[in-house]
């Protein structure tokens, strides 16, 4: 079974997510200790690294041999996993040489990211909050759809522990790369 639609191309008439201020409080917390698993095998814990991270939040990936959840295009926000990982596929090397350590972050299990890293050619991890518990030590913003509880998409730039910067709501999501690389080439020096 093959989609019906472009996984890699954003419809033009998605709705356009708004502020609801769930993520006001994020700058200046000191992200949690918490192992998560990644796609490269390893455990990760966002509160260790020093430098720069990027950490994208992103609801979930789909996959070119099944249709979306119904009404998926409906939701604000929720549209534009695939491009978005794929702009900061591009933009990778140009992430790394700005000193950044580039992350994805869904609630989908590790096995189901492999898929997406495998099948992007994505040259990061993916890590895998599914039992919500980075999501909820931060208090993310989430949504639910059917019985499955999902990040809204938003990007963290953590500092040393901290997080510096948040990008919330994140629209278009195949922009938000680019939005990443502007951020950080203006605040090298800081």
């Amino acid at each position: 079974m093959t989609r019906r639609d472009d996984l890699l191309r954003l419809p033009s008439d998605l709705p356009v997510p708004v502020d609801d201020g769930m993520a006001s409080h994020l700058v200046g917390l000191a992200v949690p200790p918490r192992s998560l698993p990644a796609t490269t095998g390893e455990l990760i814990d966002l509160s260790t690294p020093t430098g720069r991270s990027v950490v994208y939040c992103y609801p979930r990936t789909g996959r070119p041999d099944e249709e979306p959840t119904e009404g998926w295009d409906l939701i604000p926000g929720a549209r534009g996993c695939t491009p978005q990982s794929c702009a900061f596929r591009d933009r990778h090397r140009e992430l790394q040489d700005l000193g950044a350590r580039v992350f994805g972050l869904s609630t989908q299990d590790t096995a189901y990211q492999r898929e997406a890293v495998e099948r992007l050619h994505l040259p990061f991890a993916l890590l895998s909050d599914a039992q919500l518990e980075f999501a909820s030590a931060l208090r993310l913003p989430t949504f639910d759809v059917k019985s499955a509880r999902l990040l809204k998409r938003l990007t963290l730039i953590i500092r040393d522990g901290t997080v510096e910067h948040v990008f919330y709501p994140v629209f278009p999501p195949d922009q938000n790369a680019h939005q990443v690389v502007s951020w950080l080439l203006a605040h090298q020096a800081d």
